[in-house]
């Protein structure tokens, strides 16, 4: 038997499959992984339905389809004021994922420092590993899980190639501020670091607050490739579909890459995408649909012995069980999927191995009768 030598040595299976496997096992009702289980828009199946009848079945162009990538030009002009040139400055991607990967693959080398604002999605580390870089964790401090700039600041190096930052946050469902993003402009100014920014679920932002992409701040969108999904977006994330802009020079970079990568995404999916999105209703309102699901759920459990702080956006809601047990995260997760029936996320498998704060991460993107359910057993503990 031929054993390679590994290229992620540390890396095993997913916390995600781990969880949905004993979900399955335990027959839990799993608020774990984040994906809907409604469907999208019936409108949105018809255009895809027609574009198969109509024989969008081929290779779509390597970029994407032209239409798609103009309607995604004008969304980002409208909403944040920056022009992305459609022929040259955006990519659709087969979902977010490859997206993120692809701007790691472009731009990363060997001894390479990367730095990874923590808790992280897990995508972003083994990317990094296995293009030679090495990761510099900074950590975001307390329980509302705030930048320390200073620590920021002093974690860069002359070997910095690159920062990740993701907002909305997953796993915290925080937002960065205005404030925020004008610090992380002003450090990153007069460097050459690349900024790799995740921003998967800009539409779902709450309680009236914006979404502050890397896009509307000039000196960090020449450095910036902005990744986004249209499954976070429309429900439907099993379709794979996103996209990354960014300004023409890196992006060129990327598409060497994405070329030999995925080379084209799924055509029929594109162009109804493309038609789907010339209503800014079907993305402007999304934020008031989850919030009247992250509402419902909080208010379901305000009894609880749990302690949470309303998520500011994305669709996940964490919560502090460290009035109930002193176990670790990883330990009550699982003890709450055998002994009670309900998934959820331990929130340090985002983090180094020493953390543990004593957070679970819920997903609200579920139907009411399904999270009325996960509501009455969080207020049994």
């Amino acid at each position: 038997m031929i054993e390679p030598s590994s290229k992620l040595p540390h890396v095993g299976t997913t916390i995600f499959t781990t969880i949905n496997q004993l979900a399955r096992t335990h027959n839990a009702i799993n608020l774990s992984q984040g994906f809907p289980n409604f469907d999208p828009d019936p409108q949105l199946l018809h255009l895809v339905n027609e574009a198969f009848k109509k024989g969008h079945n081929q290779y779509a162009p390597m970029q994407g389809v032209l239409s798609l990538r103009e309607a995604i030009s004008g969304k980002i002009e409208q909403l944040y004021g920056n022009y992305y040139h459609p022929e040259s400055e955006i990519t659709i991607t087969a979902g977010a994922t490859q997206a993120i990967f692809t701007a790691i693959a472009a731009v990363v080398r060997p001894k390479d420092e990367v730095i990874v604002v923590q808790p992280a999605f897990d995508c972003y580390e083994p990317a990094i590993t296995l293009f030679g870089g090495k990761t510099i964790e900074v950590l975001l401090e307390g329980n509302d899980f705030k930048m320390n700039w200073t620590a920021f600041k002093s974690a860069i190096s002359r070997k910095t190639k690159m920062v990740i930052i993701n907002t909305p946050h997953n796993p915290t469902g925080t937002i960065w501020s205005r404030s925020d993003m004008l610090q992380l402009q002003e450090i990153l100014k007069d460097t050459d670091i690349i900024l790799l920014s995740d921003e998967v679920y800009e539409h779902i932002v709450f309680d009236g607050k914006l979404h502050e992409s890397a896009a509307k701040y000039p000196d960090l969108a020449v450095r910036s490739f902005i990744c986004s999904s249209f499954g976070k977006t429309f429900h439907a994330t099993g379709w794979k579909v996103g996209y990354c802009v960014a300004p023409k020079s890196l992006m060129l970079e990327f598409q060497k890459v994405h070329q030999f990568n995925v080379f084209s995404v799924n055509h029929a999916l594109q162009i109804a995408l493309a038609q789907y999105l010339k209503d800014p209703q079907h993305y402007v309102t999304l934020s008031g649909f989850y919030q009247e699901k992250r509402d419902a759920f909080l208010n379901a459990i305000k009894g609880s012995r749990f302690k949470m702080v309303p998520s500011e956006g994305t669709y996940f809601q964490l919560l502090d069980y460290s009035g109930i047990t002193d176990e670790k995260d990883t330990v009550f997760a699982e003890r709450l999927i055998k002994q009670h029936k309900l998934a959820s996320i331990p929130v340090s498998v985002f983090c180094g191995a020493a953390y543990d704060k004593k957070f679970l991460r819920f997903c609200f993107a579920k139907t009411n009768d399904v999270l009325d359910k996960a509501a009455d057993i969080l207020n049994s503990i």
